[in-house]
């Protein structure tokens, strides 16, 4: 369980400014220490899901079970898309990304609102799919590249 010699690298990034509104994709973000990504809605709010991730391998899955050819990061309304790591392993561990360490927080369980974005089976397409939370344990920047590794 302690081995985990895969490192992720950081596909896509994106904030959420305020509830339902547009992603804005951004080539770096900074990470501040307790409280999230500097200009995400979920940087004010004290909690575990300060910042959330999904594996891109998982985007063609979601996308063949609502139908789609390919799915657009923006509309799972997740902060990060890593690739080549499995984020599951990572659930309450330390990681960094860029200048930034993460912990781990729990699973990015799916919304209701899958079903509005994604059309009906959208909630259960991404259900074991969703990706992580994580908390900001040490503040920094990341970039687009980034490597994404775990820190024992």
């Amino acid at each position: 369980m302690q081995t985990l010699p895969q490192q992720g690298r950081v596909q896509w990034l994106a904030v959420r400014p305020e509830r339902r509104a547009a992603m804005l994709i951004v080539d770096s973000v900074m990470a501040e220490a307790g409280k999230g990504l500097v200009g995400d809605r979920y940087k004010s709010i004290n909690g575990k899901r300060q910042v959330t991730l999904i594996q891109a391998e998982h985007l063609p899955a979601i996308a063949s079970m609502v139908g789609f050819s390919q799915l657009d990061p923006a509309r799972l309304r997740r902060n990060i898309v890593v690739k080549g790591i499995n984020l599951l392993a990572l659930k309450d561990k330390l990681f960094q990304i860029g200048g930034a360490v993460f912990q781990g927080s729990g699973l990015a369980h799916p919304c209701s609102r899958m079903e509005e974005i994604l059309g009906p089976g959208g909630y259960n397409a991404m259900r074991g799919h969703g990706g992580i939370t994580a908390m900001v344990h040490k503040s920094g920047i990341i970039r687009l590249h980034d490597s994404v590794i775990y820190r024992p």
